[in-house]
């Protein structure tokens, strides 16, 4: 990708934000003709005084090709809207980060994802449900989401990685660092058995402010969301916020209404979200059961003619069922079983009222015979 540097660039660029770029990127056309665009040219598309001011200054001191250096130094990958490895199930939240910076490596079987997070001041029964849930999860072949914090987060990621399963960890600040430091060696072990996810430019410090909304993405990674032990002030429940708002699924563990570390995931089930009492809730709830041999399915089932026409219409946005039919011309029947035979093959995901998106990231060749 030539223009990969310019969208680095931008991510630098204090004030640009998805939807500024999005904004840019229509109006010039791409990363690089929207970075040389002249101030007025910027101004006209949109671009506020202090983010212009600020995209100058960046432009006249950052040397784009430097920075891709300190990536590749770090041990990192970008990935852009525009990347094909780009997480499919993060493509889907309203006003995804532009760019990603990733340690270790992003699978299409990361598709099946849960977040697990928590209080950072963990107690004995956090932990040990946060174990015992964790290592369900991953056994049946969950890719495990959190936030590589004390507590809860890192007792997940342990856990996930005893099991033998997959775990990514997302970060509040640039993917060179790691926060907290004590977290070095897990961080090692997630890299191998994962990735370290980050939408903070290198360099950027672990400060408070960028916690909250790197919550966005660990809930947008998942296909649910579960609060295992959090008390009313804890950064988990911004993580169960984002996630109601992104049409995730929220589960809690309920607890003793004498500990505050219980308060928070009390309250969670008070106003809704679905009580766990075991690995199956989640795995139910989410259709998770088969997850094995959906990965055996993808992997040994051939896709036809039918299911590449359904292709051609089927993206990241929802499609119903009954357009799906109208486009490529064929009876119901045929649709459905052929949509519901591509859904156990992770080729497609139901998104309710019978509408579908493509489940696989764009780029993705599938074979007709």
């Amino acid at each position: 990708m030539n223009d990969l540097r310019y969208w680095v660039g931008f991510n630098v660029v204090r004030g640009i934000g998805p939807t500024r770029l999005r904004a840019l990127l229509d109006y010039f056309g791409d990363a690089e003709r929207a970075w040389h665009a002249p101030a007025e040219a910027l101004r006209r598309a949109g671009l506020d005084r202090r983010s212009l001011e600020n995209l100058l200054a960046t432009r006249a001191t950052l040397d784009l090709d430097r920075e891709l250096e300190r990536i590749a130094a770090a041990g990192a990958q970008v990935l852009t809207w525009e990347s094909p490895g780009y997480p499919c199930l993060l493509r889907e939240i309203s006003n995804p980060p532009p760019v990603l910076y990733v340690k270790g490596t992003l699978t299409e079987d990361d598709a099946w994802a849960v977040a697990v997070v928590g209080t950072r001041r963990a107690s004995a029964y956090g932990r040990e449900v946060t174990r015992r849930l964790t290592i369900a999860l991953a056994r049946s072949g969950i890719t495990i989401v959190s936030g590589l914090a004390r507590g809860i987060d890192a007792e997940a990621h342990r856990a996930a990685l005893k099991a033998g399963g997959r775990t990514i960890a997302v970060l509040g600040c640039g993917i060179d660092r790691v926060y907290p430091p004590e977290h070095r060696g897990l961080a090692e072990e997630i890299i191998a058995h994962g990735a370290l996810v980050s939408d903070y430019p290198l360099g950027t410090p672990p400060e408070g402010v960028n916690f909250p909304p790197r919550n966005r993405i660990i809930s947008g990674l998942s296909l649910g969301v579960l609060i295992t032990e959090a008390g009313k002030g804890s950064g988990a429940l911004i993580t169960a916020d984002y996630a109601a708002e992104q049409g995730r699924d929220v589960f809690a563990v309920p607890g003793s209404i004498l500990m505050r570390g219980s308060a928070g995931t009390n309250a969670l089930i008070q106003e809704g979200a679905k009580l766990v009492l075991g690995p199956e809730d989640i795995l139910e709830e989410l259709n998770l059961t088969m997850v094995a041999e959906q990965m055996e399915a993808r992997q040994v089932l051939p896709a036809d003619e039918t299911e590449a026409a359904l292709l051609t219409y089927l993206s990241t946005e929802p499609t119903h069922v009954d357009e799906l039919r109208q486009q490529v011309g064929l009876p119901i029947a045929q649709v459905t079983s052929t949509l519901a035979l591509m859904e156990l093959k992770g080729m497609v995901r139901q998104v309710g009222g019978m509408k579908y998106v493509v489940a696989r990231e764009p780029g993705v060749e599938y074979v007709v015979d």
